[in-house]
């Protein structure tokens, strides 16, 4: 068995018992490495035979906690009250090294319980990274120690809906022990209302027709000099409490509609000579960022408008395609032209779950193929992989699991499994026996598909 993200119910019905399982020993290769990382190994190897017992064979700690997921999968319970384990060899590894969920906590503040349970349902689907898009316009929940107004003015509720050092703490640490990266995003220039509230002067006052200033404020404003200290002193404080090599930069949707209208904006436009073009002023503010950040000693992430607006790149950027969710027209073209440039890149556009539909939806994000953009094998091996998003508009803490899962098993197995398995219908056996699997163990997840009833049902009804 090779290459397949969760394994079907084992049968018992026409084997006979061969023996009693008495040990399992799990050995890995290397150093305990602390933090999961981009290219931890996440290779593994499971034997059952009935006279040596199970052992279970990590390329690193973080593949022996994949085998470890695998090995309970494989034990079913029968119905002469006995766990039973076929005997089996099983060589896994996984196709993409960064396999993501989105989770927003701006829209709708989700608490932490929910996010461990979140990160419970991502590791039994070998999910390998949490991208918490933790702040945007609406609301700023993180509780900064070097600014703590931004908090207390931008959050919802500053008492109980702000995530504070302990919070993070804890949040980094259960994914951690479940070998699954945290990537945190602070989405800058645009996308920053709340982050106004509790920072005098940092946006961009817009002006109405009579010239005046209108109290509505726009993006980030790049012309002032103490901005950038901000900005620097804002994310030296998130690279030290967030551990992950990377970090999410965010970049997409800036509005120029506020810049046009602003005197001084315009006076610095026609100082450096950038005409009307806008996206010039959002390249400007970008490349600045980009420099502190990599003076932080860290890697980042961007969305696709950073890419497409020509900011000067470094060679390890990594660029997250997100556009063009209804057609794969789209975004393999971006696909292409982001490889083609030489740079590393994500894929979320086929995988939005917010955007539900009646039915089963999940097939079509199991047979969207990361692959499928016209490229050569060097630009396709610049693909890192993809993320599943759940923008949080509509979701909260009461539906943020039904709601992403069982659909996001589909985006993990695409993932990690071979390119081979492409079709949803082979795969409807396999989900629904891990959909009961997760019901059991408390996850309360959506039906894999229309009318029926399984014996996992009796796990609801409490």
């Amino acid at each position: 068995m090779e290459g397949q993200l969760f394994s079907s119910k084992p049968s018992s019905s026409s084997q006979s018992i061969v023996g009693k399982l008495q040990n399992v020993t799990v050995r890995y290769d290397g150093q305990c490495e602390e933090w999961p990382h981009l290219n931890m190994m996440e290779n593994y190897t499971i034997v059952v035979d009935p006279i040596v017992g199970a052992i279970i064979y990590g390329r690193s700690i973080w593949g022996a906690i994949r085998g470890l997921e695998t090995f309970s999968q494989l034990i079913t319970y029968s119905n002469q009250n006995e766990f039973l384990i076929n005997t089996i060899k099983i060589k896994d590894f996984p196709r993409f090294k960064h396999r993501g969920l989105l989770i927003d906590s701006s829209r709708h503040f989700l608490p932490i319980k929910t996010i461990f349970k979140t990160l419970d349902s991502m590791e039994m689907n070998k999910l390998n990274v949490l991208h918490w898009h933790i702040v945007d316009d609406e609301s700023f929940p993180f509780e900064s120690e070097t600014f703590p107004e931004l908090s207390r003015k931008g959050s919802y509720d500053p008492q109980y809906h702000v995530y504070r050092d302990e919070d993070v703490n804890a949040i980094l640490e259960y994914a951690r022990q479940r070998a699954i990266r945290v990537v945190v995003e602070f989405d800058s220039p645009g996308h920053t209302w709340s982050w106004g509230l509790g920072q005098p002067g940092l946006l961009t006052p817009c002006y109405g027709p009579n010239g005046q200033p209108n109290g509505i404020f726009g993006p980030i404003d790049p012309t002032k000099p103490n901005n950038f200290k901000f900005i620097r002193n804002l994310f030296t404080e998130i690279a030290s409490r967030f551990k992950d090599q990377y970090i999410h930069l965010g970049g997409d949707e800036v509005s120029f509609d506020c810049w046009a209208t602003n005197p001084s904006i315009r006076e610095f436009m026609e100082q450096h000579q950038y005409g009307n073009d806008y996206t010039r002023l959002e390249s400007y503010y970008v490349q600045k960022l980009v420099n502190i950040v990599k003076q932080l000693n860290r890697s980042y992430v961007v969305w696709q408008e950073v890419f497409d607006h020509n900011v000067t790149l470094k060679s390890d950027t990594v660029v997250h395609v997100w556009i063009g969710n209804d057609t794969s027209s789209t975004w393999s073209t971006e696909l292409s032209k982001v490889t083609e440039a030489g740079y590393q890149a994500l894929l979320s556009s086929p995988w939005y779950l917010d955007l539900i539909s009646y039915g089963p939806d999940w097939r079509k994000y199991y047979e969207s193929e990361p692959y499928s953009f016209d490229g050569t094998d060097e630009q396709k091996r610049l693909i890192l992989g993809g993320e599943a998003a759940v923008w949080a508009e509509y979701i909260n803490g009461a539906n943020m699991i039904s709601r992403t899962f069982p659909r996001v098993n589909a985006v993990a197995e695409r993932l990690w499994s071979s390119q081979r398995l492409a079709k949803a219908n082979r795969a409807v056996g396999r989900f629904r026996t891990q959909a009961c699997r997760m019901i059991k163990l408390g996850i309360r997840i959506q039906p894999i598909d229309g009318p029926g009833w399984c014996e996992c049902d009796y796990a609801l009804t409490d």
